[in-house]
Parts: structure tokens; sequence; C-alpha cells
């Protein structure tokens, strides 16, 4: 047996092995209800490793999950076309462990799948990820809960100042808006968060009402699938990926997005606590949706941001893989330190126009 942090790591390992190579691996997680137990707990847990080492594969990995409480079994190089593996699993499993434990020992054990990689389903109020697949990442954010809290404090504060500071250039805009194309000052949009949960994006609105997505949805595949054609924003330059002279977007609109001041209404999202001043960009439901496996860890290991290193550092002058190796970089690195440094870096780049169009 694994102890739980050796097993807990291996399954990390095992999930980023599976990112790229695309070969599921399930994970099966036996609690034995230990609460419950009392005194019989020690007999009930040689009974069932006993069972367990007599119904897998010497390539199966078997550890603790939670010590002397869940077992967990990994299940790797398997082909998972339907449900019928998962029921052989199981089948074989449980009648081994039934075999091994008196009727009172049995009903109180537990069992529960889990496959990787895990289907995400933007559409999902809750939270589509799967906690458990993901153990590495409930240790760091179990380990830096100071770093968390110094960070959310910082946003909150940080938002408010910049909130007050800046309350005459959100007039300015919302009358800019208003006098030059129908519609509501404020953009709302659906977003995914941290964790895959979908939350309502706010952008002041710099396109026309009623206008049709499909171009950019087209592009935004391309984009992920890494065949997207670099655009020009003046002739000469080397271009950038993202779409530019886009007709859907109205002239005050063409300023704002040129100097990143649609996006100050965000700032609204920070203070509710659904976005941070620095984090990975939050993606539209139908961008996660032709995201590949590894691509889905910008959501997981930080919560979305204003800036971050891929505003700073290339924009949309950047291939897709690329951003979202800048985002997990981030997330690896994140410090008080490193976000000063990005948001003092952040004004040069929205004043440069570097990657914005």
């Amino acid at each position: 047996m694994l102890s739980e942090a050796t097993f807990r790591r291996i399954i990390a390992r095992e999930r980023k092995r599976s990112e790229r190579s695309q070969r599921p691996f399930v994970l099966l997680l036996i609690d034995t209800g230990r609460d419950q137990l009392g005194n019989n707990q020690g007999r009930l847990l040689v009974d069932l490793l006993s069972a367990i080492e007599g119904a897998t594969r010497e390539t199966d990995v078997t550890g603790w999950y939670t010590t002397n409480a869940v077992v967990g079994v990994m299940f790797t190089e398997i082909v998972l076309d339907n449900n019928a593996v998962l029921s052989t699993i199981l089948s074989r499993i449980g009648a081994v462990v039934r075999d091994r434990l008196d009727t009172d020992q049995f009903s109180r054990v537990k069992f529960s799948f889990h496959v990787f990689p895990d289907d995400w389903n933007s559409e999902d109020p809750g939270r589509p990820s799967n906690p458990t697949l993901y153990p590495d990442l409930e240790k760091r954010q179990t380990s830096n809960r100071l770093g968390l809290a110094t960070k959310r404090l910082t946003d909150v504060l940080g938002s408010l100042l910049l909130l007050g500071i800046l309350s005459p250039v959100f007039l300015i805009i919302a009358v800019a808006i208003k006098l030059t194309s129908h519609g509501p000052i404020l953009f709302r949009q659906k977003r995914v968060g941290e964790h895959g949960i979908p939350f309502t994006f706010l952008k002041f609105r710099s396109m026309y009402m009623n206008n049709d997505s499909h171009e950019h949805r087209e592009y935004v595949r391309q984009l992920i699938a890494g065949q997207a054609q670099r655009k020009s924003t003046d002739g000469k330059a080397e271009g950038v990926f993202k779409l530019t002279n886009d007709p859907r977007i109205t002239s005050v609109g063409k300023i704002l997005r040129r100097t990143s001041l649609d996006e100050l209404p965000q700032l609204i999202n920070v203070l509710r606590g659904e976005m941070s001043l620095v984090g990975p960009r939050p993606p539209l439901p139908y961008e996660v949706e032709v995201y590949a496996t590894w691509h889905r860890r910008r959501l997981l290991e930080a919560k979305p941001g204003i800036t971050g290193l891929w505003q700073v550092h290339g924009r949309s002058r950047v291939e897709f893989d690329d951003m979202v190796r800048l985002d997990l970089r981030y997330a690896r690195n994140c410090s008080p330190l490193l976000d000063l440094k990005i948001l003092l870096q952040t004004p040069k780049a929205v004043m440069g126009g570097d990657g914005a169009c």
C-alpha cells in the first residue's frame, strides 16, 4: 500500500500523462466508513486490502487516498468505450470483497468510480470538474491559505480603490456609448470561471446589438487547434491572433478595445470574488468546448483575472498554447510580489497597445 502522499502524487502524474496521451485512467475509491466502525476498523482494513490484492492486476496502483479510511485503486492502460468496462471492474472487485468480508462489514463499504479525462459541461451551473481527480490542487490551496487570503484582500482593496479613482472615466465612457449607439452601456456575457464554474462577465459594450458570433466561434476553434492565421492591424506589423477590422465593433468600441478601457467594469467581478486583479483570462463556454484536456488546467489552477502574464508578455501576439503555458506558469509561481510586478507592467502594455485591436 502506497502512502497517501505518494498515491496522490501518482494520481497527479498520471493525470498529466493522460492529458497529453488522451489515454484514460480510472480511479476506484473504496470508502470503509471509518466513522461508523469504531474498533472494527483495523480488521476491516486488513480483510479489504487482502481482497483488493487478489482482484487487481500487477500494473494497477493501490494506495491510501485518505489514510486508514479510503483506499484507492488506479487502473491504467484500459479502453473505455462504454460503461461495460467499469461494470466488469466493479463486479470483479466487489465479488472478491464480498467473499472476504462479513455482511455487516460489506454493508459499510462504499465504491465510487472517477474517470479521467472527465467530461465537462460548461452549461452546468455547478462545478463541472471532478475535484477528486485533482488532489494536488487541493493540497496546494490548503497549504497556501495565507497567500490566497492576502490575494483576496488585495483584490477587494484594489478594486474599491480603482472604482473610486476611475469613476469619472466610467461616466465619460457611459455617455460616449449612449450617444453613439443603441443599447445598454454594460455588456453582460457568460464566461467560465475558476474550476469551470460559470459567471456573468462585465464589459463596456463595444459592439452593435444583435450581432452574429459565428465568425468569432470559428476563429477561436482555429486558434485553439493551432490553425489560425495572424491578422494584421496596420498592414505592416507581424499581426495578432485575433479578429481585426471586425464590423460588429462600434466607433467608440474601437477606442475602448485599443486602450482596454472596455475591461474596467470587471473590477465589479473582482469585488464579487468571481475574478482577481491578476490571473488567466476567463474563456467563453464555446472556447472551453474545444479545449484540449491540458488546456483546462488554466481554469483549475488559478482564479481568472483582469490582467496576467499573457497580457504583459505578448498578449494576442502569442499562440494559444503559449498563452496557456504562461497562465500555468503564473499559477505555479503566484505570489503577492509577482502580482505587483504584473500590475505595474500592465499600464505600459495597455498604452503600447501590444496585441490589442
